[in-house]
């Protein structure tokens, strides 16, 4: 009995520990599967956060308690905020972290391997959520499309960038408009609301605001003649749009009428950074001298100055300042020669010690012999008189007398009477852009080619049916060349030389 017992009781120790070895198996088992899906929930947790970088990581702390199985406290809700927030901070302060988010965002790789900066924070829209409605703008590098956006039922515009995905250099100058529009926040520029792309998308679109107009397009609108209080609307807020541009470090470079547009209550906003670039004193790299459209252009800049700053800006305002009062661009020139030739005959040609200390590229060849005299009060002599004190200054041949968009804006032009009118009080025109005015140019004189086309072709059945009923000069003149011909001897003189010395056409006149 007494052994009976002892093994009993053997069998039984060894059956309850067999017991809590399995226990002990199965609670390891379970550790090892809620540590699996622990490790898998952290995972999604961190592509949760760099996906949500927009927002700040801000839903993830309520995801995790939606799958937790306890209720914390209002103080562990806070730790685990802060906790998370830290995280998403972390992931995104990473290179690799801030690609794998715009990999997750859906940006294409080509725009995020070189240039991630000017699309962080943001996500890409779909091409299929917009309309195409039509095509109201071409530039060098874009055209741009009146749209709708099919979520918003608003009416936007989109600005298709032309440029080459597989060259990082054309992808980097794309970005930095990008970049810069980003980084400017004033009512009197354009605001950058969204971009279109996809992962296998090889396009971009940058979405904005719909303007109805543009200053050019106005302009060459019959019966449209601005005021000079309306002037000074127009121009008071291109100054603060500068003004803003300048002040962070931004130079447009391509100020003229037609990138200035309007809306329906006379608000001006300054449109196209697709030549603006970053500037800071003292300079360190040069800047291209390629820019700006030609009848705007600074004289600096056509003589191939790399060296410059926000008078370039501002000498493209003066002329714009005069075409508003002119009625039509002042200073049209077909080549850079040409344009500089008018700039000296209007403006003046630069002081002898301008030459020496600029040293510019173009200065030997391009210095007048004689100086030119500033005869733009003589010119514009129906100008308002404040008008032409500011318009001397912003057209200042030599870039340091320009002054800044701050000094222009606290001139006398906006302070004496008739003063600046309120942009909401401007007329309503109807819808007026460059582009619709060129289209129309264009099938005018497309027009105006084939009625001539269509006369010179009577008039060339004209003469030919003239032709046979007069006799020719000489019957055989053609018997010696068919004679040469049937010799094998060559014809020195064509038939047409024969019967006209002085060249093909009937005249040796030379226009």
């Amino acid at each position: 009995m007494r052994i009976q017992e002892r093994w009993s009781r053997i069998t039984g120790c060894i059956c309850s520990k067999g017991a809590r070895a399995n226990e002990n198996v199965g609670k390891n088992a379970a550790s090892k599967q809620a540590t699996k899906t622990s490790k898998l929930s952290v995972s999604s947790s961190k592509r949760d956060e760099a996906a949500l970088e927009v927002d700040g990581a801000t839903n993830q702390h309520r995801n995790n308690n939606e799958s937790s199985t306890f209720v914390p406290s209002n103080e562990d809700n806070k730790k685990s905020a802060k906790t998370s927030a830290l995280k998403a901070c972390r992931i995104l302060s990473l290179t690799s972290g801030q690609k794998g988010a715009h990999v997750i965002a859906g940006w294409p790789s080509w725009l995020t391997a070189v240039a991630g900066e000017a699309i962080n924070g943001w996500v890409p829209r779909r091409a299929d959520s917009f309309e195409k409605l039509e095509k109201v703008g071409q530039g060098t590098y874009s055209n741009v499309y009146k749209a709708l956006d099919l979520e918003t039922n608003k009416t936007v515009a989109l600005k298709k960038v032309r440029f080459s995905n597989r060259d990082p250099k054309s992808v980097r100058f794309m970005a930095r408009e990008i970049t810069i529009l980003r980084r400017l926040d004033h009512p009197n520029i354009m605001k950058l609301e969204g971009i279109i792309t996809s992962k296998m998308s090889d396009s971009l679109y940058l979405i904005f605001e719909y303007m109805e107009h543009d200053l050019s397009g106005l302009l060459a609108t019959p019966g449209v003649q601005f005021t000079e209080t309306q002037i000074k609307c127009y121009m008071q807020q291109l100054l603060l749009g500068l003004e803003h541009c300048h002040s962070h470090g931004v130079l447009h470079r391509d100020i003229k009428a037609s990138n200035l547009l309007i809306d329906q209550n006379g608000n001006l906003k300054v449109a196209d950074f697709g030549l603006a670039t970053f500037f800071c004193l003292p300079q360190k790299q040069p800047l291209t001298s390629r820019v700006v459209t030609l009848w705007y252009r600074a004289p600096e800049l056509l003589l191939g100055a790399t060296s410059y700053g926000v008078a370039v800006d501002l000498w493209s305002t003066g002329c714009v300042l005069a075409e508003l009062f002119a009625g039509k661009p002042i200073m049209p020139g077909r080549t850079e020669v040409e344009q500089l030739h008018k700039i000296f005959k209007l403006c003046g040609s630069p002081s002898d010690s301008y030459w020496e200390r600029s040293k510019l590229k173009h200065s030997a060849i391009s210095k007048p012999q004689q100086p030119y005299k500033c005869c733009i009060s003589d010119t514009f002599k129906d100008f308002p008189s404040t008008a032409l004190a500011l318009l001397n200054v912003l057209l200042a041949i030599e870039p340091e007398d320009r002054g800044t968009a701050s000094s222009a804006i606290g001139s006398e032009f906006f302070t004496t009477e008739p003063l600046p009118c309120d942009p909401s009080s401007l007329p309503k025109y109807p819808p007026a852009k460059d582009f619709d005015t060129k289209v129309r140019d264009n099938d005018s004189r497309r027009q105006r080619g084939t009625g001539g086309k269509r006369r010179a072709l009577e008039a060339m059945k004209k003469n030919f049916r003239g032709a046979r009923a007069v006799p020719a000069p000489d019957a055989n003149a053609e018997l010696p060349a068919s004679t040469q011909i049937r010799k094998g001897q060559p014809n020195t003189e064509s038939i047409s030389k024969q019967h006209n010395p002085a060249g093909y056409g009937g005249s040796d006149l030379t226009c």
